[in-house]
Parts: C-alpha cells; structure tokens; sequence
C-alpha cells in the first residue's frame, strides 16, 4: 500500500485544518492507520490511531479534544480534523498504516506501523 498525506498549509493560532491520508495500491480497509508529526530536531511523535474497525480511537494527550481521526474506507482515506491549532502545532505530519492482529487493535509507536506515506506540512502562525 502506497500512503498520501495532504492538506497541510499555513492557519493562524486558534484556527482549523483536516488532513487526509488516502490510500493506493490497496484498500485502507485493512489496515489500523495512525498519525504522527515531527518539529524540526525533534522526534517523531504518536498524534492518533483508528482501528481497522474503526471502533477504536486513541489520541496523544497533547491533541485530545482538539483532533479527531476518522475514516472513510469508501474513500479509501483516513482523516485528521484539527481544532484550536498552536504554535507548537506546527510540525510535518505522517500517516502510516499496518495490518492488526485483531480488527480493534490501535497502535501508538512508530515502529508498529510497516507502512509511511510522505508528510505535508502545517505551520500554525500569526
């Protein structure tokens, strides 16, 4: 499976953005599916999880009741609605993918997930 990660861009503080993850080569229906993000210097962090299911969801404490993962297996996407964007928001932002061992399984590391699609950038700044 082949990863595309998009919508990234430019918000003001306090402001909204939902980036995708769509999927190709394959169908993201079988797959568990997470975000991660990476500042400059820093390491690459777990932000989100969906299940394969999508029954299950789990967020980074420093996102939770403000981005919401979702997906959409007739889209072949998955989705990353962002809300009350910071500064210290601003990061490339990763989606990856991995078959579970059972269909409500999350994953929160990166070396859970086998798959990567190149990141897309949001720079949250007045």
């Amino acid at each position: 499976v082949q990863l595309q990660a998009s919508g990234g861009g430019l918000v003001e503080p306090g402001g909204s953005l939902r980036l995708s993850c769509t999927a190709s080569g394959s169908t993201i229906s079988t797959y568990a599916v997470g975000w991660f993000r990476q500042a400059p210097g820093l390491e690459r962090d777990f932000i989100a999880a969906v299940s394969r299911s999508g029954s299950g969801t789990y967020y980074a404490d420093s996102v939770k009741g403000r981005f919401t993962i979702s997906r959409d297996d007739a889209k072949n996407s998955v989705y990353l609605q962002m809300y009350s964007l910071r500064p210290d928001d601003t990061a490339v932002y990763y989606c990856a993918a991995r078959t579970p061992g059972f269909t409500h399984y999350v994953y929160s590391t990166p070396r859970d997930y086998r798959y990567w699609g190149k990141g897309t950038l949001v720079t949250v700044s007045s």
